[in-house]
C-alpha cells in the first residue's frame, strides 16, 4: 500500500517537473551564428498559449463571418435578393401550373366535342373554372388553428394602424431624405425604378415619413439597404448606404435618421443614394411627390 502511494507521489513530480522543465528558444543568424532573439518556454506555457491563440483564432472567425458582409457568400446564411426570387419564381410556377391544367381540361374538352360526347355550347371558361374548383378538395381550404391564431394576431395589429388616415399616396406626405441633385431620374424605359441623389458621403439619410422598418440588410448589387413600410401599400426604399443605423422591426418617425450614405454595392459609382417608392407593388416616381 505504501507502495502505491509512493509511486503515484513520483509519477505526479515527474509530470510536474517535465511540464515546468524550461526550454530556451534561440534564433541565430545562420552566417555568424549570432544570437538575434531568444525564449525561456516550458511545454505548460507552450499548451497554454497555444490553446489561447486557437480560442481567440475561432472567436474572430465566427465574428467576422457573423458580422459583415462576407457571411453572404458562406453557404447556410440566405441572401434577401435570394428570397425574392424564390417568392417570385413561386408565384409564377402556380400561375403557370394553373393555365397548363386549364389547357388540359380545354382540350379535354375538345375532343369530347369531336367525339360527339358534348356539344360544343357547353364548352366555355366557366365550365373550365368550375372543373378546377371542383378539383380542389374543400379540406384543405378551412383554416388550421395555427392560421385561425394569425389571423386574428394581424386583425388586432391592424385595429391599432396608425396608417388608417391615409386614404392614398396622393395625400400621403413625403418629406426629403437626403438635400443634393439628382444625377438619375426615373425611367420606366431604362428600368431605373428610382431616383439617384448625389449627396456627400456620410450625409445622414433619413426616413421619408413614419413608418416600420421591414428589412435592413446588406446585399452585393446594392449595399447597405433598407426598407420602410408606411402603410397602405407605401414603400420606401433606401439603397448604397455606407452603414444603418435602425434594424429590422424598429418604428421610425418622419426625418428620423436611418442611414448613412455611401457608396456601397457593385452597382453603385460613387457617393450618392438610390430612392424608391411602391405602392401597392408598382414603382412610383419620387419625383412627383419629393422636393429634393
Amino acid at each position: 500500500m505504501k507502495y502505491s502511494k509512493t509511486s503515484n507521489k513520483s509519477q505526479k513530480k515527474k509530470l510536474t517537473k517535465k511540464l515546468l522543465h524550461k526550454y530556451r528558444l534561440v534564433i541565430l543568424n545562420e552566417d555568424t551564428f549570432e544570437e538575434r532573439f531568444a525564449m525561456k518556454l516550458t511545454r505548460l506555457n507552450v499548451f497554454i498559449f497555444g490553446s489561447l491563440f486557437a480560442l481567440l483564432l475561432i472567436g474572430f472567425t465566427t465574428v467576422f463571418i457573423a458580422f459583415t458582409p462576407i457571411r453572404e457568400y458562406i453557404p447556410g446564411y440566405t441572401s434577401p435578393t435570394l428570397q425574392k426570387q424564390a417568392i417570385t419564381l413561386e408565384q409564377k410556377t402556380d400561375s403557370l401550373m394553373n393555365l397548363t391544367r386549364m389547357n388540359e381540361l380545354y382540350m379535354a374538352s375538345i375532343k369530347d366535342v369531336l367525339n360527339g360526347q358534348v356539344s360544343s355550347e357547353t364548352i366555355n371558361k366557366d365550365s373550365i373554372y368550375a372543373a378546377l374548383a371542383a378539383e380542389v378538395d374543400p379540406e384543405n381550404l378551412n383554416p388550421s388553428r395555427a392560421d385561425s391564431i394569425l389571423r386574428e394576431k394581424v386583425d388586432n395589429e391592424d385595429k391599432y394602424n396608425l396608417f388608417e388616415s391615409a386614404q392614398s399616396v396622393k395625400n400621403f406626405v413625403f418629406f426629403p431624405p437626403v438635400k443634393g441633385t439628382v444625377s438619375s431620374g426615373f425611367s420606366i424605359e431604362e428600368q431605373h425604378y428610382a431616383v439617384d441623389i448625389a449627396v456627400p458621403k456620410n450625409t445622414p439619410v433619413k426616413a421619408a415619413a413614419d413608418g416600420r422598418v421591414v428589412l435592413a440588410s446588406w446585399t452585393s448589387d446594392s449595399g447597405f439597404v433598407i426598407v420602410v413600410d408606411h402603410g397602405n401599400q407605401l414603400l420606401s426604399v433606401y439603397k448604397h448606404n455606407s452603414s444603418l443605423t435602425k434594424t429590422q422591426g424598429e418604428l421610425v418617425k418622419a426625418r428620423e435618421v436611418i442611414a448613412i450614405s455611401g457608396s456601397s454595392g457593385e452597382l453603385s459609382t460613387g457617393p450618392h443614394l438610390h430612392f424608391e417608392l411602391w405602392n401597392d407593388g408598382n414603382p412610383i416616381d419620387p419625383l412627383a411627390f419629393i422636393d429634393f
